[in-house]
């Protein structure tokens, strides 16, 4: 048996892009018989294999993760002298180019914990095979640019596994003796083993159907357990919206005839794209108002396009290795954000994602794990399913997108789509199609690939006023990063404009500005008032910008700019650079902000949700960002003065914008969710100003909502506060929603982000709840996960945070690795902190290297942060 969850013993190989070289063999049939069974499954596979050149080299097929050898045959014969093992490798010694390769193995898929390959969940027995899952269902060269036709054979108990599905078309069904019953599907599309997909379980069905541009009916199924059949409308409409979409904007056919999506509880990942049977989390698949928020639609709309997307974005091109990932995902993320934003508020949707990239992906560009979105080396490639990768990723194919325009853009993935169709691609081969189809010369825009770093932008405007003429100097740096010391200027596509400061009107309208040098000068004539900066309109460059605009100058862009993105961006920084002059130690007065924030609530042209987002506060962790050393108790004490202030200054304000959305009864539309967010903001800046009233509201909100949305704001405010209500409303909670696992898993997030004081010994506490456990990847975010981007509570100058992390990094490792690592980078970044808070951080990563029988996934994220 090969060991299910190898430890590192000894430093772990590199693996380098410089080394890929093409697969010696090719696999173009494999056909797959399962004996299906919780405790032990029998897989029989037949590789029809084919030498790639004129090498000697041995056929080598990858193998691990508790996989038995049972039997192998070469051309009909067992032949036990001519493989052998090598490691995790089977290793088969051929003549000639052309073999039938014939193998049996056991797995067990109730002992695989790791949540790869064939596992079991609730009772079905399903796959995750990205990116190297497939080697613990059967030994195959598990590499994505080895394409194949399957053919799949799955046989088992009738009663236990009624529904038996896998990719492609379905061929054929039918009874055995002993209650068994087996189902056989052919893919008739050659696609890389991580999209293969098997699910068995007792399922019920919401069965659609959608008819193509083309007059073709696709049956469309969502399988889940009977009693959440209710929750997966929400899924359905997206999906066939998705699929619209895609032909209406980039011409794509779905070319199946079966669409199924299967939800299952135990997932490492948001969902898997497998070609036609794509495996969703739970989370991103199941909702109704009264079990999940507008944020949880928002999030199944748009992960559910995003994994239809794959389709061509992936499955039908997909990457050569995997140091191209970002080909297939950051293309998808821009693709889904696209949709997303044509189906709701296109301002809100940008600003939303903007807030995701510098939340999760800036941190990562300034930290010891920060790589270009095509890496040049890895130990372990799950560990680079980054938001560099997927959101930096989608950001600079948005970048193309504006340089190239709509049209030329639209002709480059065109061309893609039919160049590469059915091929393993690279990112130059993306590129190569958009400067075929456009003409463009992109070579210099290739540094976006192989740079890591956020470039820092200058920008700084000289204003003749009398000559009606000014001058606007900018200047670019990309910061060193580990292995890339020195950088070359990058192309940076800025949007913008000057704005009058008399009349408020952009003057001689906006403009595209390539940045393309470390210097550029950008003169403007004929101004008829002076001007007043307005830049990266729509966020047209993942960048950090510096310019010389005041307070008074952000100010009036917050009231006046006609750009939605810039004008959210000049309050944000408004209230940025005040927060983050107080958390320096200056002196600061919030006079500036309160006006602003007054000149917002009282637009009467401006719509709720963009209100919501424009007045929150920056949070405590993108304010440390800005810091040369953080110390995340300042941090949290000038934003909570800030937030009083606001509170207590516009208190009548926040009342008349609760009570404007108080009668908003329920519905999922742009309006309704606007006002609901509205109404919670609202909230917490009522009780930020300790209004005598504000728990009495919180908790009215709480008890009398119609909707996850508002029930879980208003729980939100209390579990912020002391009080009596706070306690009943957890209570209630928690008994109302007890056996629903994907609201139970709120109920730990709520807590775990509570600003209290005695947050860290109430996680603690939590940790020991029966409704905990570390087996379960959504719990385990849902309560550690959470509390590891509480900035206040998990820099506890005890370090009890850390070490709860830090234990918790260690435990889930021995289970589940994949899940384990994605939890070491909120200790990663201990360099950034005061002396006191970095010395601990490092001392527990340190505690965490130690440990004996490691994973190779928390090695690597472990060593390079300590490096």
């Amino acid at each position: 048996m090969l060991d299910a969850a190898a430890p590192v013993s000894a430093t772990p190989p590199v693996i380098r892009r410089e080394d890929y070289r093409p697969p010696d063999w090719l696999v173009p049939e494999i056909a797959l018989d399962f004996q299906l069974g919780a405790d032990a499954t029998r897989v029989k596979a037949k590789l029809t294999v084919r030498r790639q050149g004129t090498h000697a080299r041995p056929l080598r097929l990858d193998g691990g993760g508790g996989l038995t050898p049972i039997s192998v045959s070469i051309d009909g014969e067992e032949l036990h002298d001519a493989w052998r093992l090598d490691g995790d490798q089977l290793v088969i010694d051929l003549p000639g180019t052309d073999h039938l390769i014939e193998t049996e193995v056991q797995i067990a898929p109730s002992a695989n914990s790791t949540l790869m390959g064939l596992y079991e969940s609730g009772g079905l027995l399903c796959t995750q095979c990205e990116a190297e899952g497939f080697r613990r269902i059967t030994f195959f060269p598990d590499r994505p640019d080895v394409l194949s036709r399957y053919t799949v054979r799955m046989e088992a108990e009738r009663a236990r596994y009624p529904v038996l599905l896998s990719n492609g078309d379905h061929m054929d069904a039918g009874d055995l003796p002993g209650g068994r019953h087996y189902a056989l599907w052919r893919d008739p599309f050659p696609k890389p083993c991580y999209l293969f997909a098997l699910v068995a379980g007792d399922l019920a069905c919401n069965a659609d159907s959608f008819v193509t541009r083309s007059g073709r009916t696709i049956d469309l199924g969502i399988w889940v357990r009977e009693a959440d059949l209710a929750k997966t409308e929400h899924a359905m409409a997206s999906l066939k919206a998705s699929m619209a979409w895609d032909e209406r904007v980039y011409g794509r056919e779905y070319d199946l005839a079966v669409f199924n999506i299967v939800a299952v509880s135990d997932f490492n990942f948001g969902a898997m794209e497998n070609k036609g049977l794509n495996i969703f989390n739970s989370r991103y698949i199941l909702a109704d108002p009264d079990t999940a928020t507008d944020a949880d639609f928002d999030a199944i709309a748009g992960v559910v396009a995003h994994e239809y997307f794959h389709n061509w974005s992936g499955n039908r091109v997909t990457c050569r290795d995997w140091f191209q990932l970002s080909l297939k995902e950051g293309f998808t993320v821009l693709r889904d954000q696209q949709f997303s934003a044509d189906q709701g508020s296109p301002a809100v949707k940008r600003i939303e994602d903007v807030r995701a990239l510098r939340a999760a992906q800036f941190p990562e560009d300034a930290g010891p794990l920060a790589h270009p979105i095509r890496p040049d080396s890895y130990i372990e490639i799950s560990n680079f399913y980054t938001a560099t990768i997927y959101n930096k990723g989608a950001e600079v194919i948005r970048m193309m997108k504006l340089i190239l325009g709509d049209e030329g853009f639209r002709a480059g993935t065109d061309l893609y789509f039919d160049r590469h169709d059915g091929h393993a691609a690279t990112c130059e081969d993306f590129i190569v199609a958009m400067e075929d189809a456009s003409g463009a010369d992109l070579s210099r825009f290739r540094l976006w690939y192989t740079q890591a770093g956020t470039p820092r932008v200058k920008a700084v405007l000289e204003t003749d006023a009398p000559g009606g003429r000014a001058r606007l100097l900018l200047t670019q740096t990309v910061p060193p990063t580990p292995g890339q010391p020195e950088k070359l200027p990058m192309p940076i596509p800025l949007k913008l404009a000057l704005l009058g400061a008399a009349s408020g009107k952009a003057m001689g309208g906006e403009q595209l500005v390539i940045l393309d040098e470390a210097e550029k000068e950008v003169l403007f004539d004929g101004l008829t008032e002076a001007p007043i900066l307005s830049i990266n309109h729509g966020f047209s460059a993942p960048i950090c910008l510096e310019t010389d605009r005041g307070p008074a100058d952000l100010a009036f862009l917050s009231a006046h700019d006609e750009d939605p993105f810039a004008r959210y961006e000049a309050m944000q920084q408004l209230m940025l650079d005040t927060l983050v002059a107080a958390a320096r130690g200056q002196t600061v007065d919030h006079a500036g902000v309160i006006d602003a924030v007054r000149n917002t609530l009282t637009d009467p042209h401006l719509d709720a949700a963009f209100v919501a987002e424009a007045v929150l506060l920056p949070s405590e962790a993108f304010i440390g960002d800005q810091l040369e050393v953080v110390d995340p108790e300042k941090v949290a004490v000038v934003r909570e003065a800030l937030r009083n202030d606001l509170g207590t200054e516009l208190l009548d304000l926040w009342r008349d914008a609760y009570a404007r959305a108080q009668a908003n009864r329920y519905e999922y539309s742009p309006s309704a969710k606007g006002l609901r967010r509205l109404r919670t903001v609202a909230l917490g800046f009522i009780a930020a100003a300790k209004a005598p009233d504000w728990a009495e509201l919180a908790f009215a909100q709480y008890r009398d909502s119609d909707n996850m949305t508002d029930r879980q704001g208003a729980m939100g405010v209390l579990a912020n506060n002391e009080g009596v209500e706070r306690e009943r409303a957890l209570a209630d909670f928690h008994d109302r929603y007890a056996g629903d696992a994907l609201v139970i898993d709120k109920w730990f997030t709520t807590q775990a982000l509570s600003t209290r004081l005695d947050t860290p010994e109430k996680v603690e506490a939590l940790a020991r709840h029966p409704d905990f456990t570390i087996a379960n990847p959504n719990r385990l975010r849902s309560l550690v996960g959470a509390f590891a981007v509480n900035q206040r509570a998990f820099h506890d100058v005890s370090g009890r945070g850390y070490r709860f992390v830090a234990d918790m990094i260690l435990g889930v490792d021995r289970l589940n690795p994949q899940t384990a690592a994605r939890l070491v980078p909120s200790l990663g970044r201990w360099r950034r902190y005061e002396p006191v808070r970095a010395t601990l951080m490092r001392g527990e990563l340190e505690r965490i290297l130690a440990a004996p029988g490691l994973s190779k996934d928390v090695f690597e994220q472990v060593s390079k942060s300590l490096g």
